[in-house]
């Protein structure tokens, strides 16, 4: 990643631009008929409208533009989204948290965070915390500081349990091996002799709420996990998910990942390291 800028969108956006590649192409169609057609809006257009989107949660048609449609924003997103772009996006910010400040992976947590999604969707079910209403579910896994490592979208109505191995099953894709026996934390919702073996056959130790006991007495470590969410739904778009494609709901999360993982680089490392850009504030753009 480009050394620590004072902004978050510009060493995302030149991150992305290498995944995205860099042959020219060309400015007209050329299987176009006519031999000429629209002019393709640049990728950095195009980006600038997704983050909007990301960030305020507006809708496609209020952040379009005179150079650049509520169409071509869709289309670009359909074509990002199944490159898996978002994915590698956040494997990318990880790295670069890796070298600079390092992951604290003796101590994991995981835990689901249901929000709306009222156009309904792949993703998108009754949510039992909203009256019935559309909602849909993240499942986030975190080391110890609270880095997402790996995320999961299902249906508000399906069960934090099921959702721990698929949730579990990425992070080793994301990041590589995990040291011997880290100690994953939940809530009681993960209280089951299911998961419990789960975790031992995937060689984890674990820290599990009891059901029945009260909430303060057995927090344990897995606080770190609840900030991270509270983080991420500081953007619109995933307090309110309108689109109902999975893989458009899952590129707008490691998106979201990303940049909540470069906030973390860039506020930590200002402690550590000096550089001519360096924020002064811890409130960043």
């Amino acid at each position: 990643m480009p050394l620590l800028p004072a902004s978050l969108i510009e060493p995302l956006w030149v991150e992305f631009a290498a995944l995205i590649g860099s042959p020219e192409r060309p400015e007209f169609s050329a299987t176009h008929p006519w031999g000429c057609h629209r002019r393709r809006v640049p990728d950095r257009v195009v980006f600038d409208h997704v983050i909007a989107a990301l960030v305020h949660g507006s809708g496609y048609e209020r952040l379009a533009s005179p150079g650049c449609s509520d169409r071509t924003i869709r289309r670009r997103l359909v074509e990002w989204a199944n490159a898996g772009l978002g994915q590698q996006l956040l494997r990318i910010g990880l790295l670069a948290y890796d070298r600079m400040i390092g992951r604290d992976l003796e101590d994991l947590s995981v835990d689901g965070s249901i929000t709306k999604s009222p156009c309904g969707g792949e993703v998108s079910g009754r949510s039992p915390v909203d009256r019935g209403k559309q909602g849909t579910k993240r499942s986030v896994a975190c080391d110890g500081d609270g880095i997402p490592l790996h995320l999961v979208a299902a249906r508000a109505n399906d069960h934090d349990s099921p959702l721990l191995e698929p949730t579990l099953a990425g992070i080793c894709d994301m990041i590589g091996p995990l040291p011997d026996r880290p100690c994953m934390h939940l809530d009681r919702g993960y209280d089951s002799g299911k998961t419990r073996d789960l975790l031992e056959i995937l060689g984890y130790d674990d820290d599990i709420a009891v059901k029945g006991v009260p909430a303060p007495i057995q927090v344990g470590k897995r606080w770190p996990v609840e900030r991270t969410h509270s983080w991420m739904n500081g953007y619109g778009k995933l307090r309110r998910f309108t689109d109902q494609r999975r893989i458009i709901v899952e590129f707008y999360l490691y998106v979201a990942a990303a940049l909540t993982v470069i906030r973390r680089l860039i506020n930590r490392a200002r402690n550590h390291y000096r550089w001519p850009t360096r924020p002064t504030t811890r409130r960043l753009r």
